[in-house]
């Protein structure tokens, strides 16, 4: 394969590739190039040769192509929430999808087909008028088709399993620029490896998803003074633990925002704060609920309301500057506990900075054994996610992440949602698909990009 990045691309190239291309070629100079490169992560500043905004599926054959004959190195942009900075390339193309961002539901067979570019605000207000939703992730504004083939946990996996768990099937344009379809009957080998391999095989141009039944949740969001994190997570450990799949959520320390609800001495703060969520109506969740809602917190929202509503309620605020990692463990033991909450204590405040604690099990850990996503037999998930502004706390930020996920040691199960962390080495990626799920996995790799022309990602290198 040419060298990456080292062809002088001619205005003939261009004008070739923009000839019948129904999105926009972007270029350094264009007026939009500077917004279309920007990502969530505003660490990452990267200056791609080419952006490619694709508008159907013939657009991402040739930009492909395009890229490929040109020795130019390929990044895959859908959401732009990738914390390394995965869908961008210094000199490359970027195959752009968020024009593809269509979802159509079938009420009926309770499916939808979610376009490679889609957001999960883009699925859940596609489904909510029909009362229906899947598991998605735990914002709004996360590309569906990056969060559903990395795994895919979020507010409804206890009731309704990972993201992808409910993946149907997929359409992948392929590194030689081929289209290939993936489902159990169709290509079922590359159908597996879409179940947590993530974006190695090729592009999601388009997804099928299972969508259930779900008129309304019922949130309650609960605060209190930090200094009472302990006694809270340790309540909230032995709620999850005495509760059913319908209820979900996560327990985590954050700087108290100035809402109606939150009292003056709280906010700006560090605070701790309990997410639960009940997959029903009021009447039911309210009662389920209770246990937490009885432990003489500082602040209260409680409602039933859109499941699409509660996806945007956490949403991270763009323009800051990331780093986040992860840990699963097996258990949350009392000393656990006091590690995590001590942890907190290092976070950047004030910052839109999460210290989260989630609850696994439920219809996780009851999935299917086979798929490469080891992680979902773990109790819990903790997940340090760090945001700020001001570039002089880089270090101390990433830091953070690292001593909470060393704290986390004794009691991790070794494999990690590689969705959660950004570029840890080769061998935590191997252990986020666990080692003979990754040999299998680099085996598919090489029969659909075997020169490893996807490898902006949490790489898998083609078998040999």
């Amino acid at each position: 394969m040419t060298q990456l990045n080292n062809t002088a691309l001619t205005d003939t190239a261009l004008t070739e590739l923009r000839t019948g291309f129904a999105g926009r070629i972007l270029e350094p100079g264009d007026p939009d190039y500077a917004q279309a490169r920007t990502v969530f992560n505003t660490m990452i500043d990267l200056r791609p040769r080419v952006i490619a905004q694709c508008a159907n599926v013939d657009d991402v054959v040739r930009a492909v192509r395009f890229g490929r004959s040109h020795g130019l190195e390929i990044a895959v942009r859908g959401g732009g929430h990738s914390v390394a900075g995965k869908a961008l390339t210094d000199g490359g193309i970027v195959v752009d999808l968020r024009m593809m961002n269509e979802v159509t539901v079938d009420p009926e067979a309770r499916t939808a087909r979610v376009g490679g570019g889609a957001l999960m605000s883009d699925l859940d207000r596609a489904a909510q008028p029909h009362g229906l939703a899947t598991t998605g992730g735990r914002v709004s504004t996360t590309g569906v088709c990056g969060l559903t083939l990395g795994g895919g946990n979020g507010w409804l996996d206890r009731r309704f399993g990972l993201a992808c768990d409910n993946l149907i099937d997929a359409e992948l344009v392929t590194a030689d620029g081929s289209i290939v379809r993936a489902s159990d009957s169709e290509n079922p080998e590359l159908f597996w490896a879409l179940h947590g391999g993530g974006g190695n095989f090729g592009i999601a141009t388009s997804i099928t998803l299972r969508l259930h039944e779900l008129p309304s949740v019922t949130v309650s969001l609960l605060l209190w003074d930090a200094e009472a994190g302990p006694e809270v997570v340790r309540a909230y450990r032995d709620f999850i633990g005495s509760s059913t799949d319908d209820v979900g959520g996560g327990v985590l320390y954050l700087t108290a925002p100035p809402d109606d609800f939150v009292p003056q001495r709280l906010v700006g703060r560090l605070a701790c704060a309990a997410l639960v969520v009940y997959t029903g109506g009021e009447e039911e969740g309210l009662a389920a609920i209770r246990p937490m809602t009885e432990l003489g917190h500082a602040a209260e929202m409680t409602a039933e309301m859109a499941y699409a509503d509660l996806q945007c309620m956490l949403d991270d605020p763009p323009g800051y500057r990331n780093y986040w990692s992860a840990e699963h463990l097996t258990a949350l033991p009392d000393q656990a506990v006091d590690r995590f909450c001590a942890g907190a204590e290092r976070m950047i405040v004030p910052s839109p900075s999460q210290h989260v604690l989630a609850p696994q099990g439920g219809t996780v850990s009851r999935g299917p054994t086979d798929y490469p996503v080891p992680w979902r037999h773990a109790a819990w998930v903790v997940h340090p996610f760090g945001l700020w502004d001001d570039p002089a706390d880089d270090e101390r930020a990433i830091r953070w992440a690292h001593s909470t996920c060393a704290d986390m040691q004794p009691w991790s199960i070794g494999s990690v949602y590689l969705n959660f962390i950004g570029d840890e080495g080769e061998q935590r990626t191997i252990a986020g698909f666990g080692l003979e799920n990754y040999r299998r996995l680099a085996r598919v790799k090489a029969h659909y990009d075997p020169d490893n022309v996807f490898h902006r990602n949490h790489n898998i290198k083609p078998a040999s």
